[in-house]
């Protein structure tokens, strides 16, 4: 099971310095989104979003400005490795939501009692019956 508080992320998404100006459409674009809060960042040409990975992750909200004509900064290998990181993790968070909660202990018996229906039972002795009684 998902713990809550780790469906609650708050990322930066860096902007190339060309052309001028996206910057603040694109705050003006994620302001307008539901359930996801936008700031500017402390490092020139980046936006803070805090969002809930039941609403959006990273790479969909990265994806979608790219389909909008924004320029991502992705010049540095180092951020590259982080964000692919940070896609990875967000997604597999996210398939990990989707699985459905199987709990055994609450329902041991019937897979034990479904299990032995499947066996064969009553006489199982393979001896012939004149060699059974033989001493």
């Amino acid at each position: 099971m998902v713990n809550t508080s780790e469906l609650n992320k708050q990322r930066d998404i860096v902007f190339a310095a060309e052309p001028p100006g996206q910057l603040e459409k694109a705050f003006l674009l994620l302001s307008g989104l539901a359930n996801c809060a936008v700031k500017y960042g402390d490092a020139p040409n980046t936006l803070q979003v805090s969002y809930n990975l039941a609403h959006y992750t990273l790479e969909g909200l990265e994806q979608a400005l790219t389909n909008e004509g924004f320029i991502l900064d992705h010049d540095s290998l180092l951020s590259s490795i982080e964000r692919q990181i940070i896609y990875y993790c967000e997604d597999t968070i996210c398939h990990n939501m989707d699985i459905p909660v199987h709990p055994t202990k609450k329902n041991e018996r019937d897979v034990f009692v479904k299990a032995y229906e499947q066996e064969s039972h009553g006489d199982q002795d393979d001896t012939p019956p004149e060699l059974r009684d033989y001493r």
